[in-house]
């Protein structure tokens, strides 16, 4: 195998493992912004949840920028949905049943979001030293073509090609840290989150158990007119 090919094998592992570094840090940012959004978003709507003076005040809380927010509106709109007895497979469960699929779905969901970005960050972690040997064990050939032409293994013949070898597996490896210390991070918090969001939902159907499973449509949406007007009557004031 000639020089040049030697080095064009070094040099494409040394971009493919910059290449994984710049995916891993945006993937590490983009996660972080994610995780640190879900938790200031559930923290404000779990305060409205709580705050609410009955079930049907919750349920016509708007605003489904959180999961805790979405989680409600899909258990409210389960209720919503089993009051009507609409005769069909999906409203063919009992009220507790429909209640709990449909929480339990939208948990899905919001695992299925948050897990989004973490299959990368294993693999990453995972590849990226073996790819660093790859560099190397093709640098150590471009040394050893390079003795063989010179007839000598002195330090000047051998000292590039060794010095690109271990920079390839140095740079594998640093790679790899950040992306398992993440996955491992991220792994980590989408457990706390789901254990979280089992929580929240079993709340939610204990709430709705007090009440037969049922939601008074009228109070929720005189509640939810009584919001609207609140707010511009605010708007109003400051106008």
């Amino acid at each position: 195998m000639s020089d040049f090919a030697l080095n064009l094998i070094v040099r494409g592992t040394l971009y493919t493992l910059l290449f994984f570094s710049l995916v891993t840090w945006v993937l590490i940012l983009a996660k972080g912004v994610q995780h640190w959004r879900v938790a200031r978003q559930d923290r404000r709507f779990a305060r409205q949840f709580w705050s609410a003076a009955n079930l049907e005040a919750a349920a016509a809380l708007a605003g489904d920028d959180s999961p805790k927010a979405r989680l409600a509106k899909a258990g409210f709109g389960a209720l919503t949905d089993s009051a009507d007895e609409v005769a069909d497979l999906e409203h063919s469960w009992d009220r507790q049943e429909l209640l709990e699929r449909h929480l339990h779905q939208q948990i899905q969901r919001e695992r299925h979001g948050l897990e989004s970005g973490l299959a990368v960050l294993a693999s990453i972690g995972s590849t990226a030293p073996f790819v660093g040997l790859f560099g190397t064990v093709f640098g150590i050939i471009h040394a050893l073509a390079s003795i063989s032409k010179s007839a000598s293994a002195s330090i000047d013949v051998v000292a590039g090609p060794i010095g690109e070898a271990l920079i390839a597996t140095g740079i594998g490896i640093a790679v790899a840290v950040p992306a398992v210390l993440a996955y491992n991070f991220f792994l980590r918090r989408l457990k706390v989150l789901s254990a979280d969001f089992d929580s929240y939902a079993t709340d939610i159907v204990n709430l709705s158990q007090k009440r037969g499973f049922r939601l008074q449509q009228g109070s929720a949406r005189v509640t939810a007119i009584k919001d609207v007007k609140q707010v511009a009557a605010k708007r109003e004031v400051f106008a």
